[in-house]
């Protein structure tokens, strides 16, 4: 079954109805076209997200909202140009190289977000690849998988490129998914990044998905890139097959220093745009609520989790940015009857 789409005046059916109301999802999709992601974006906002709360029911508790965790165990000093990131060693930023953690820091660390309602824990280490480091240095990261799932915790990892081997390996050592953001637009990338490609980052989604690890894969939106290109990256992602296990929808968090620093904030009406048109056209995905939420308040997040989102980063910052504490969450989820979903330990190799 295919999805209904009503516009404006306009009833058109993607294949078979199963007389099911106008706008659920009746099964996952890998052949959507260009056109009709435009359709499905550009659909009037309160109808987009009512469409996109139909979906979320269809697949999900609309009451369980993930908790992530995301650790930087490597900060900084990174060689690539990403004219958003504050960890490029390019950029006048505050941002200072620092070596990477030691295991029972990083052990600790994830004991600590477990004990406050988090169930995966995310590890990123500001490298071009795992090529660029030495072999101790990937070691003691794998050695940080294996005991952070030992902890009965989702465990993501976020390392910059890998290729089949080292995918392998970190998938031996018990990684849960791995994160690889296409950012952007293929047409907007080189706008952005010219330090690696596109292709880039496709090749290193292929070497995760062979190796059996989930794939965490999404963009940052604010960085200059129009409607079209949002459009476009969104397409990339709902071609994919399958689509990525999670789906991190960022709003450009503008850090001084960088190229980007003088961004002006992500409207939250057009984050729920994102949102709510990746729900639909990813109606199994996870879909995060990811950098730029300390900007929001809890009726904008509300917004947010009615689209669609289902999943946010807890703790006080996102690698080197600002997010909500602790306990600023823990009163929001009071207030709109959330709850945290399990971590779902089926997912690892």
């Amino acid at each position: 079954m295919r999805f209904v789409c009503l516009r404006r005046g306009v009833l058109e059916s993607r294949g078979l109805s199963s007389g099911g109301p106008v706008g659920v999802s009746t099964g996952v999709r890998y052949d959507w076209t260009l056109r009709e992601v435009r359709e499905v974006y550009e659909t009037p906002l309160l109808e987009l997200v009512f469409r996109g709360a139909q979906v979320h029911r269809e697949f999900f508790n609309p009451r369980e909202v993930q908790r992530c965790t995301l650790l930087s165990v490597k900060t900084g000093g990174c060689v690539e140009d990403c004219k958003y990131c504050s960890q490029s060693s390019r950029y006048p930023t505050e941002v200072e190289a620092e070596r990477l953690m030691d295991v029972a820091d990083v052990v600790e660390a994830a004991r600590r977000a477990k004990e406050a309602g988090s169930t995966r824990f995310c590890m990123g280490a500001a490298w071009r690849g795992v090529s660029q480091v030495g072999p101790r240095q990937f070691q003691r990261v794998l050695d940080m998988v294996t005991q952070v799932r030992a902890l009965g915790l989702e465990v993501c990892a976020t390392l910059g490129m890998v290729d089949e081997g080292q995918a392998k390996k970190l998938a031996e050592a018990g990684l849960t998914a791995y994160n690889h953001n296409i950012d952007t637009s293929r047409e907007f990338y080189s706008q952005v990044i010219s330090t690696r490609t596109f292709q880039d980052r496709l090749d290193t989604i292929r070497a995760v998905r062979q190796a059996g690890i989930s794939v965490c894969c999404g963009g940052i939106i604010g960085l200059g890139e129009s409607h079209d290109d949002r459009i476009s990256m969104l397409h990339t992602l709902v071609t994919m097959e399958p689509h990525p296990e999670s789906v991190p929808v960022n709003a450009l968090v503008a850090n001084p220093g960088t190229p980007l620093e003088n961004m002006e904030p992500v409207p939250v009406l057009e984050l729920c745009r994102m949102i709510a048109t990746a729900r639909i056209l990813m109606p199994s995905t996870m879909v995060r609520l990811s950098a730029g939420r300390v900007g929001l308040s809890p009726s904008d997040q509300a917004l947010c989790f009615l689209a669609g989102a289902n999943s946010i980063f807890t703790g006080e910052k996102l690698l080197t940015t600002p997010n909500p504490d602790f306990d600023d969450d823990e009163l929001m989820f009071k207030e709109l009857g959330l709850a945290g979903k399990p971590a779902n330990l089926s997912q690892a190799c």
